[in-house]
């Protein structure tokens, strides 16, 4: 189980405690997505490798008495072509089917896009809905991210790879009524665009897509974008941030948005100590954005270093989120971020790891402020476990 390292945990505010240790038997091994909640208080999630084929699975932690949770896997991959690795969190549709994205695998060994269906018998059977690089230069490889949905029914994603210069794309998925699904790239990157985004989309009220590319633009160290739509002629891409140096580079996750329309996110490296930053991006009222830099990462002792995964935001308009490095052990941190009342936000470490943990997803936050994220690394069996943090 997680242990504290005795220096400094004092002046944590928050408690930890392990709800499952991956690695064991059949199970899945390295989870590297967040969680997502179904309406009985259940937790979805995937793992990266594990499962009995090495390839990785699909999960259900389930609260029971006592305090304690079981874990429940609902899929293994690498029972043929049914993909491989993923990397990203799942969604959900109206009907209760689950839906995700794994990095290799599929026909071509490019990735796939994936719905899992309850049988009703307790069993869920899955069934690829798309397999990437089917055709090459016109569509994406290798997608890093989850899915988004929009009003429509249609899902969005990133891939790493791909696109009409290899350097990456965002691509739609779009239902037809005999139960399949029509693919399509709708933008490829490429140079000072940005390239090799591993984000998901988020959308505005206006039907915009949001996201980060880790690479590219003017300094090759990443960009925020926006891509418009064209009234169903295609869509363009306006680049909103250039990163690089103490502006943060190489942002590895996606970004949220409040109810004001404002942007947030991290960057995984840059920064005033290079290792990494949480930002804000605020629209002037001209068409323009202009970045804030909430908190340069790895400026104290205890604090995280590189986040990964995405921020989110409680009722209060705080944030939190995971840094995978960082903290008194070098093995990864929890964070919180408060605004000031003056404009500033300042940061506290909940908790930070030990035991080479890496916690690189995205946290969830129930209705009582509890937060709930897993380690890629760590745990009993030293591949990754699942958490809570009271605060």
């Amino acid at each position: 189980m997680f242990i504290m390292a005795l220096l400094g945990t004092a002046s944590l505010a928050a408690s930890e405690r392990t709800l499952h240790n991956f690695g064991s038997g059949v199970d899945g091994a390295e989870p590297n997505g967040s969680f997502i909640w179904d309406a009985n208080g259940n937790l979805y999630g995937t793992t990266d490798r594990g499962g009995g084929n090495g390839w990785g699975t699909v999960f259900e932690l389930m609260p029971g008495e006592g305090g304690r949770w079981t874990e429940r896997v609902l899929h293994r991959f690498g029972q043929g072509m049914d993909g491989a690795n993923p990397n990203g969190a799942l969604i959900w549709d109206a009907n209760g089917n689950l839906y995700g994205t794994t990095q290799r695998g599929g026909t071509a060994n490019c990735g796939t896009v994936f719905e899992l269906t309850p049988s009703g018998n307790g069993g869920w059977i899955e069934k690829v809905i798309h397999n990437f690089w089917v055709r090459r230069h016109t569509d994406g490889c290798q997608p890093m991210a989850g899915l988004t949905w929009d009003t429509a029914g249609n899902l969005y994603g990133t891939t790493l790879g791909g696109g009409h210069f290899s350097y990456g794309s965002v691509f739609q998925m779009v239902p037809r009524g005999d139960g399949t699904w029509t693919e399509k790239v709708i933008h490829s990157f490429w140079g000072r665009g940005g390239y090799e985004p591993s984000c998901t989309l988020v959308f505005d009220a206006a039907g915009n897509l949001y996201g980060t590319t880790q690479y590219g633009g003017e300094a090759d160290s990443g960009v925020v974008f926006r891509l418009t739509p064209d009234g169903g002629a295609g869509w363009t891409e306006t680049k909103l941030l250039d990163f690089f140096g103490v502006h943060g580079s190489e942002p590895d996750a996606g970004l949220i948005m409040d109810g004001a329309g404002n942007l947030f996110g991290t960057t995984f490296r840059g920064g005033s100590a290079g290792f990494g930053t949480a930002f804000e991006m605020v629209p002037n009222g001209h068409g323009g954005w202009t970045e804030k830099i909430l908190h340069n990462f790895g400026i104290r002792e205890e604090d995280g270093a590189m986040p990964g995964g995405n921020l989110v935001l409680d009722t209060s308009g705080r944030l939190y989120g995971t840094a995978a490095f960082g903290g008194h052990t070098n093995s990864g941190t929890v964070f919180k971020l408060t605004p000031v009342e003056d404009g500033s936000w300042t940061e506290q470490t909940l908790h930070y790891f030990d035991g080479q943990a890496t916690p690189d997803g995205s946290l969830v936050i129930d209705s009582s402020g509890n937060l709930y994220g897993t380690t890629q690394n760590g745990g009993v069996n030293r591949r990754g476990a699942a958490f809570e943090i009271t605060p």
